[in-house]
């Protein structure tokens, strides 16, 4: 595995491959990697000649009041696990190959990032597309992969490839959760063993969605206290948001009439964890 620093060597070493014939793929991350970022990198693997992660913790995705000074970093260990899995090249630029002094510049998605994590998280999603389109132009990827656990992040990177017409195919992978169900994230690590075992009620509430559904349940306040009937008996758990949106446009929905993406995240003490789980009447249930 080779490992670069430097975003004009990663660009040449693309480059290289491209001129030979192979294709690449590209699994951004910010570090802390455990077995569903491990996923994503077999996902590329499999699709593409060569596979390229990048650890970059984006400081321009976290708002003034989020959790950038205590976010897990492993590095020895995301090397070792990385080197492990046979990817190709490892990217890990500093601040400043990302953001050079005078950085300007900023690509937002509107609409849809207005609802959801968006409403509670200012600013995060034009820290998203702005690192990933930074990001693709460095690495120049044929098809980067991205987790469906973080559902809005997914449809908002490929509304971004598909209105900058960057020619990247962004694929879903999808969501690995631990024993008992909590979707795995690099935030499990901050839980305490009593937050840890609260949190579960997280996928067992989805669960309760899921089955309401196939039973003929359509509205979307009852598909809510479904949800909560769950959640709200753990004392440690807060609810700050759980929709029902469309998968695509993430705008909320009164009642469920296609696809749609029953989306959550829950407050485990400081510690913010998302979920979701895509739903079709008449289908069986897929998660996001």
């Amino acid at each position: 595995m080779e490992v670069v620093a430097n975003a004009k060597a990663m660009t040449e070493l693309s480059l290289r491959w491209r001129d030979s014939g192979r294709s690449i793929g590209f699994v951004p991350t910010m570090g802390a990697l455990h077995a569903g970022h491990l996923s994503l990198v077999e996902i590329s693997k499999s699709m593409a000649d060569r596979t390229v992660v990048s650890i970059f913790l984006n400081p321009a995705q976290f708002t003034e009041d989020e959790d950038l000074g205590r976010y897990p970093v492993s590095m020895e260990e995301d090397q070792r696990l990385l080197r492990k899995a046979g990817v190709d090249a490892l990217f890990l630029p500093g601040s400043e190959e990302i953001y050079p002094d005078g950085f300007s510049t900023w690509v937002e998605v509107e609409g849809m990032t207005a609802n959801l994590c968006g409403e509670y998280r200012p600013g995060h999603f034009r820290g998203v597309t702005t690192v990933c389109t930074v990001l693709f132009d460095i690495v120049r990827p044929d098809l980067a992969v991205f987790g469906q656990k973080d559902a809005q992040q997914l449809a908002v990177v490929r509304r971004l490839v598909r209105d900058l017409k960057l020619g990247i195919e962004i694929v879903a992978g999808p969501i690995v959760r631990e024993s008992d169900g909590l979707a795995m994230s690099s935030r499990n690590m901050y839980l305490t063993p009593l937050q840890r075992t609260e949190a579960a009620a997280i996928s067992r509430g989805l669960g309760f969605v899921r089955e309401a559904v196939s039973r003929g349940v359509l509205d979307s306040e009852e598909l809510v206290r479904n949800f909560r009937s769950e959640t709200d008996s753990r004392p440690g758990l807060l609810v700050q948001y759980a929709r029902l949106v469309h998968p695509e446009t993430m705008e909320d929905l009164d009642r469920i009439e296609g696809r749609a993406l029953f989306a959550v995240a829950v407050y485990s003490g400081e510690t913010r964890l998302i979920d979701n789980v895509l739903l079709e009447p008449g289908t069986d249930p897929m998660e996001v």
